[in-house]
């Protein structure tokens, strides 16, 4: 490993470790081992301007037109490093040295994207020719907002033949606590409608990320809110798995990144209980 190189950690996803526009690798504190990502805002557009997201230079937009071609190039040259390279042993903390999942994400909402269909069969075509199609997960993180478009749900369909999962934001249950979280004032019903449209099309679990707001914990109406959200799609969508809980790994990039602290271990842990005690299986990454 050259002294210009540092290992990848959970805290360090820097998405231009190998210089390409879409692609770049991440150890996943969720997965467990790599995760390649592939971006489709480069232009650090999404329509949410979450409180707690990462992105630099944030902007409301959507995604920008894919340059298909030069996606499978970068999705081959990534595989290539980590499938027969040496940028496991360079790069990658021993005992994280496997790819988890392809996971569609990056600095915005990806299914902004009108070709993400053809996303999807190009990932999928791609993990064909290194013999991975089957053997890895396929994953969305999403906020849900676009799931009902066409190129969205034929994605999805794709998906769900080769291990995928949605992974779905909700943060919160009611449009006050959004439109402070996501800068967006959502209606709970749109996205009920939206997740359990989702969870048809393919496995999903509710993302969401818990922290503490100028020194406070969320508040108990919104966490009773978010619990009967789960509650109710636990009822209505059998293809919902439960929902994944996490903390600030990474500060902030918005403006609000000063009035935004980590919740502790146990009170991540103690959420997840009360989801639990819904029948709702529930997994913490703090």
């Amino acid at each position: 490993m050259s002294g210009e190189e540092s290992l990848l950690t959970p805290a360090n996803h820097d998405r231009d470790v190998l210089g390409m526009r879409h692609v770049y690798p991440v150890v996943s504190r969720r997965a467990g081992g790599v995760s390649i990502g592939v971006n489709l805002n480069p232009n650090n557009a999404c329509n949410w301007r979450c409180v707690y997201c990462q992105v630099p230079n944030l902007t409301r937009g959507v995604a920008p037109e894919v340059d298909m071609p030069l996606l499978e190039r970068e999705l081959d040259a990534m595989l290539e490093a980590l499938v027969r390279g040496d940028f496991m042993v360079r790069r990658v903390p021993e005992g994280c040295r496997v790819i988890r999942d392809v996971a569609i994400s990056g600095n915005g909402e990806p299914t902004t994207c009108r070709q993400f269909d053809d996303v999807v069969e190009a990932i999928e075509r791609a993990l064909d020719r290194f013999s991975l199609l089957d053997r890895v997960d396929i994953v969305l993180i999403t906020n849900g907002s676009c799931v009902h478009r066409p190129e969205v749900e034929r994605g999805l369909r794709r998906m769900a033949r080769h291990r995928g999962q949605v992974w779905l934001k909700v943060d919160a249950a009611t449009r006050e606590a959004a439109k402070r979280i996501n800068g967006v004032a959502v209606d709970p019903e749109r996205q009920m409608r939206q997740a359990r449209r989702a969870a048809a099309l393919c496995p999903t679990w509710i993302q969401t990320c818990m922290f503490r707001m100028d020194g406070r914990p969320p508040p108990e109406e919104d966490i009773q809110a978010w619990l009967e959200f789960l509650a109710r799609l636990k009822a209505e969508a059998p293809g919902f798995r439960g929902v994944l809980l996490y903390g600030l790994a990474r500060p902030s990039m918005q403006p609000e990144a000063g009035r935004l602290s980590p919740l502790g271990e146990s009170e991540m842990h103690a959420l997840a209980a009360r989801a639990e005690a819904l029948g709702i299986p529930a997994r913490v990454s703090a």
